[in-house]
């Protein structure tokens, strides 16, 4: 917390801004764990059906990890906004699983009528299929962040191949339409592969999940949301939303959003974007 990030665009998908891979703590003790195997192997090879057994739990726990969304094992994981950001009261609207035609354009008026900014983590293929959509989003100050490309239901298993190629597509395609590289990733579910690191710490990416957020996608009471976003909400949070429809033809954001920002007012909070709370 408290970092400043480079948020200066890029020559092309935000490469220009690599930064170092620093592994959590259950890499490397899964690095160790697996150096200790092959030595173990080595000096006892009648030993390999319990060392084999071994490492197949060791996986089982990192992919466990990986469903954590709010774990810092398998890395850095953005989860508040900086102290700077606190001490100036601001607060962190995201929303994920965008652009939608019909339910995004009416998100931003609802922001525009209550003065608010915010950021939309979008999926890569969606973005490319709405470019004035999401130059719209842009134009009207708000941050476009990664998403991945498909939005995968198997994102968290993808190699490390398939991993680089759906982040870096996604972040080409958000470069080619506003000619700004997102700065931060939110995995799909908040889902995390233990080998994604590298790939968005090459591209620059900033990990983040929330501090808290409504489960708009599994309730369909308004009401149940908002109290899920409001209760204890202060300086520095993140809040999580969708901006797309999440039961059947309802998009329960347009139902919670108005109040939300209310709220957000009444508590002297400043809805801000990410790269904007991050000076």
């Amino acid at each position: 917390m408290g970092e400043t990030v480079d948020l200066s665009s890029s020559p092309r998908n935000g490469e220009g801004r690599r930064r170092a891979w620093r592994p959590g703590i259950a890499i490397w003790l899964s690095a160790g764990f697996h150096i200790s195997a092959m030595l173990a192997l080595l000096a006892r090879p009648h030993w390999w059906p319990s060392i084999l057994t071994a490492l197949v739990l060791n996986h089982v726990v990192l992919g466990l990890i990986g469903v954590w969304p709010r774990s810092r094992l398998l890395g850095a994981n953005m989860l508040r906004l900086p102290d700077a950001a606190v001490r100036r009261n601001e607060i962190a609207l995201t929303f994920d699983d965008g652009p939608d035609a019909d339910v995004t354009p009416r998100v931003l008026d609802i922001l525009d009528v209550h003065q608010a900014k915010a950021s939309f983590f979008v999926i890569g293929d969606k973005a490319a299929a709405q470019p004035e959509l999401i130059r719209e989003i842009a134009r009207r100050g708000h941050s476009i962040e990664n998403h991945s490309r498909k939005h995968s239901s198997f994102f968290g298993f993808f190699a490390w191949t398939a991993l680089r190629k759906d982040v870096d597509t996604a972040q080409e395609i958000i470069f080619g339409i506003t000619g700004q590289a997102p700065a931060f990733f939110r995995s799909p579910m908040g889902i995390r592969n233990p080998m994604l690191d590298p790939v968005i710490a090459r591209l620059g990416l900033r990990y983040i999940t929330w501090t808290r957020r409504g489960f708009d996608t599994v309730t369909g009471d308004p009401a149940v949301v908002l109290a899920r976003l409001t209760r204890k909400m202060s300086a520095g949070d993140i809040l999580l939303l969708h901006d797309r429809r999440t039961h059947g033809q309802r998009a329960i954001v347009l139902e919670v959003l108005p109040a939300l920002l209310d709220r957000i007012a009444a508590a002297g909070l400043k809805p801000e974007s990410l790269p904007l709370a991050m000076q």
